[in-house]
């Protein structure tokens, strides 16, 4: 295990474990709250409350709003909006700890990625990760034959898929020297303008009742801060060694699963979440030669 997070130091991996916890508390409140809201109306709220918040704490601590990298924070915010909206799709759709499995198979397309355009080629253990992903998929997706399961398992391998741009900019605003709010800001400010495009073209805001507030508060603030700890995680760390902490989500959500719908995963769909989980970390064991 030390050698998968040799490259990261302990307060980066503190970030890392935080974020995951606080993700997995979001899709608590998620999953609660689709029972009365689809999935483009809470994104919605997710992305508007986080702007609230970030933009009230940057003036109160008289940060600069202006950015010389517009073109970079606005296709973070895109790609962030589409995969977050997908993701809330599935968690709607599937039990938390699938969902949260299917969206992390975005480690395993990043490493592919960077396995093509950065070395050239894919390795023989990248190779090898990728195959056992594609079965864990398929275990994973195997036992729900229903339409609306397949179609919650779509949405959370195309939220993985897209994650994978997402994080890719984070990883190059950090570089550019971007600080953390700053990025936080301008990805809320964009999903919440596509997510209130999405809404409209589908039907329309629905008011919520004060429970369904409350979750949708509930959302904006865990999103917040899992956002602002993972941002400093991959502007810290290497992004595939940040990637690979991001696992532990599932963790947490599967914990929150048996404890709160008592969604107790049968031993196929364990075993796919198993292989998903260690397809991802082989693939970090030996990443492209690069400062990733």
């Amino acid at each position: 295990m030390p050698c998968f997070f040799a490259g990261l130091s302990a307060m980066q991996s503190l970030w890392m474990v935080l974020a995951s916890l606080l993700f997995a508390s979001m899709g608590v409140c998620v999953k609660l709250a689709s029972n009365t809201l689809q999935s483009p109306e809470i994104a919605f709220y997710r992305c508007f409350i986080s702007l609230l918040l970030v933009a009230g704490v940057m003036r109160l601590r008289g940060a600069t709003f202006a950015t010389p990298h517009a073109a970079t924070h606005l296709k973070r915010g895109v790609s962030g909006a589409i995969s977050l909206i997908l993701y809330f799709q599935a968690i709607s759709l599937l039990p938390l700890p699938t969902a949260v499995t299917l969206n992390y198979t975005s480690p395993l397309f990043m490493a592919a990625w960077l396995g093509f355009t950065v070395a050239g080629e894919l390795s023989r253990p990248l190779m090898l990760a990728l195959a056992i992903g594609f079965a864990g998929v398929v275990l994973v997706l195997q036992p729900t034959l229903g339409s609306d399961q397949w179609l919650g398992g779509l949405c959370g391998l195309g939220s993985g898929l897209i994650a994978t741009v997402a994080y890719l900019s984070v990883r190059d605003l950090g570089r550019l020297g971007e600080p953390e709010w700053r990025i936080v800001l301008y990805f809320s400010a964009c999903s919440s303008v596509l997510a209130a495009l999405w809404v409209l073209v589908n039907g329309g805001f629905h008011l919520p009742d004060a429970r369904t507030w409350a979750l949708l508060f509930g959302v904006g603030v865990f999103g917040t801060a899992a956002q602002l700890c993972m941002t400093a995680a991959y502007k810290g760390g290497r992004t595939l060694v940040s990637a690979s902490l991001a696992y532990t989500t599932v963790a947490f959500s599967t914990i929150y699963g048996v404890l709160l719908w008592h969604e107790v995963p049968t031993a196929v769909v364990w075993a796919g979440m198993l292989l998903i989980v260690a397809s991802g970390l082989l693939a970090l064991l030996k990443p492209p030669p690069a400062r990733l």
